[in-house]
């Protein structure tokens, strides 16, 4: 069922403000095509006429009109969108670029130049409103992908103050999901080790199999981006003191993304099989203003659902506080709208990350991280700040979810009725040179077969069928599945005969899905989170085998099937066998233990047990890790990886010494 009528009806009563327009806008479109769109842009400015935003909601309806090819409706919006506010700069830009595809490249460059000449003295404030211009403008494309003309936006503005980190964060990110091989191209003032440390926590995870080097770096990402105002700071925790010994534990789940959302599909089975008779479920929501049908599951299954995102960090702090949570759960971690900062004023006396950052947060706050027995073994522990507890499986798995009736064939898929179908529906920006050379050996040794890879921008596609031309293989054989409903995604997987994995940063929802709709999954564990969490699934799936020791053998593993398709249908038969029974389709057995985690967790609180995160020596490791150009080599294959380290470590030691830590480097050796 469509939620158009309903938007448009809140459009109508003027309750859908223009932020949330954003976010209907892909839901409609995922159910009711261009067609709904169109209805609920137009019902929306119908109505909203005196609306403060109305001109970035005229913008966004251009952007989506030039997607279909509607050039002239496009092209009236933005003259609209400009006469009402004169200096928002993107409609200019994308003026620009309607006339030159319609062979008018002089008017073209005459609105370009209005946006450089608009302000163009040169002084201190012109320089500090035109990269507000340009980052807000970037920020503008990026969400609606329109990749590289953000990632020009922000190369200019870095270029006019190279001290932004999070100009650069988003430069970065948009060069690895737009496969811009190298992500890291240092340039004038902008040396690799400066760039290789602004990488976001989470782009970082994408970069390098190298955990210390992540661990650094989220160090620094948050000692910069999450400043704790000490006024606002929860010290005694009283309401969550007041225990006896025998109430219920009363859990938090802070989240934004308790809806239609990876995060969301992945844990909504979990609030329904917590014990209510041993713990009380608060879920404390930050994200954005909408319900959908698995939000309303969620709202149905937790003692206490309660909206936090109008509140400011420390009304917000004080509000679980007074809930007497006991242990808050932060399933966001560094993504996108996170409230990292709230978790940092102590709501809770327990604070513990799990499942939504991929990875250690190197934060003085955050206590406990959860993983499994794979994703971090012992010898591991050392890459993260926090305390390791440890799942049967890390990742959990919800059972209810809908998978559509409809089946689609190969040929409505646009896949060849007979060949191998490898497939990967990892976002782009996972895909590294490393991963994509991978899988190009691989289609050159099985002939006929194809890589079908979820669609992404016109030009990101073209890049990586460009580089498979000069790898030598046929372009055609990458094919691109278009986004859809996940039902409907879901439906589709078993179209392909073998899922392969990204390297570093692997499967993870997305492996569940393969495994949940029998299509099995080749992955090479590393050394980092994010590069074993794919490891850890197949294993709870029961096919530990289909994790590869190394880039060679994933390599000869998938032409071996490819060349054999009776293999890889042998792994299918067993999924299905199996999936009723594997580990890693257990949720209850997955609450059960989780239920034991928090138990112990306040256990240890109680007992004054409290782990102490470990910040020493970042900072060191952060300037020698970023050094390294991590686009020239593979980290994963280096085989003697804490060797590899000492070395580097030893050489900056005789230069600088380094105080004696716990992790790779000892002083007295």
């Amino acid at each position: 069922m469509s939620p158009l009528p309903a938007f448009l009806e809140r459009a109508k009563a003027k309750t859908l403000t223009a932020m949330e327009l954003a976010h209907a806008v892909q839901l409609v479109g995922a159910t009711a095509g261009p067609a709904g769109v169109k209805r609920l842009y137009d019902g929306w400015i119908e109505h909203n006429e005196d609306d403060q935003l109305l001109y970035a909601v005229l913008f966004n309806y251009a952007v989506f009109l030039t997607d279909l090819g509607d050039l002239n409706g496009a092209k009236t919006l933005l003259d609209r969108a400009i006469a009402l506010k004169p200096d928002f700069m993107p409609p200019y830009i994308n003026l620009g670029r309607l006339y030159e595809r319609l062979g008018a490249t002089d008017i073209a460059v005459k609105y370009w130049t209005a946006v450089t000449q608009n302000l163009a003295a040169v002084n201190a404030m012109a320089v500090t409103q035109k990269v507000t211009a340009l980052n807000q403008t970037a920020r503008v494309l990026e969400n609606r992908h329109q990749d590289e003309p953000a990632e020009a936006m922000l190369r200019q503005s870095v270029e006019l103050d190279r001290d932004q980190n999070e100009a650069l964060q988003h430069y970065l990110a948009l060069r690895q999901r737009q496969c811009k091989w190298p992500v890291i191209e240092p340039w004038e003032k902008q040396t690799r080790q400066l760039l290789t440390a602004a990488l976001s926590p989470l782009s970082a995870a994408v970069h390098t199999d190298d955990p210390m080097l992540q661990l650094a770096i989220a160090w620094r990402y948050n000692k910069l981006e999450v400043p704790v105002s000490a006024p606002h700071l929860v010290n005694g925790h009283w309401a969550a003191r007041e225990d006896s010994g025998k109430q219920r534990l009363r859990i938090g789940y802070l989240s934004s993304d308790l809806r239609g959302h990876a995060v969301g599909y992945l844990t909504a089975e979990i609030f329904d099989l917590h014990d209510k008779e041993k713990v009380e479920i608060f879920a404390y929501y930050c994200g954005i203003e909408m319900e959908d049908d698995l939000q309303r599951r969620v709202k149905s299954q937790v003692d206490h659902w309660v909206p936090i995102n109008g509140m400011d960090d420390a009304t917000a702090a004080r509000r679980i506080a007074d809930d007497g949570i006991q242990i808050l759960v932060d399933l966001n971690g560094y993504t996108k709208d996170g409230r990292t900062k709230l978790v940092a004023l102590r709501p809770a006396p327990v604070i513990v990350n799990w499942l939504g950052f991929p990875g250690s947060m190197a934060s003085p706050y955050h206590h406990y991280l959860i993983a499994d027995p794979w994703i971090i073994p012992p010898e591991s522990e050392i890459y993260y700040t926090e305390k390791v507890r440890r799942l049967p499986c890390y990742q959990p798995t919800d059972r209810r979810r809908i998978v559509s009736d409809k089946r689609p064939t190969r040929a409505e898929a646009g896949l060849p009725e007979d060949a191998m179908v490898y497939c990967c529906f990892n976002g782009a920006h996972k895909i590294s040179r490393f991963t994509m050379e991978r899988w190009l050996t691989i289609l050159s040794r099985v002939p006929g077969s194809v890589l079908w890879l979820l669609s992404s921008t016109e030009a990101t596609e073209k890049r990586l069928k460009d580089f498979a031309g000069a790898f030598g293989v046929d372009p055609e054989r990458l094919i691109f599945a278009p986004k859809m409903a996940n039902p409907d995604h879901l439906a589709r997987y078993p179209l392909a005969d073998l899922f392969l994995d990204t390297a570093p940063y692997g499967a993870h929802t997305t492996a569940s899905d393969a495994l949940w709709m029998g299509v099995p999954l080749l992955t090479m564990s590393g050394r980092s989170f994010a590069s074993r969490v794919c490891g850890s699934l197949v294993r709870a799936a029961g096919l530990p085998d289909l994790d590869c020791a190394s880039p060679a053998e994933f390599v000869d593993r998938a032409v071996a099937m490819g060349r054999d398709r009776s293999i890889a249908h042998s792994y299918r038969g067993r999924l299905t066998a199996s999936r009723d029974s594997s580990v890693l389709f257990d949720t209850p057995l997955l609450v059960r233990k989780l239920e034991e985690l928090y138990r112990e967790m306040w256990e240890d609180f109680r007992a004054g047990r409290l782990p102490v995160p470990d910040l020493a020596n970042l900072e060191t490791y952060l300037e020698v890790g970023s050094a390294i150009d991590h686009e020239a080599i593979e980290v994963q294959a280096i085989k003697d990886y804490k060797g590899w380290w000492r070395e580097k470590l030893a050489a900056y030691h005789a230069l600088r010494p380094i105080p004696h830590d716990r992790r790779l480097w000892k002083k007295k050796r």
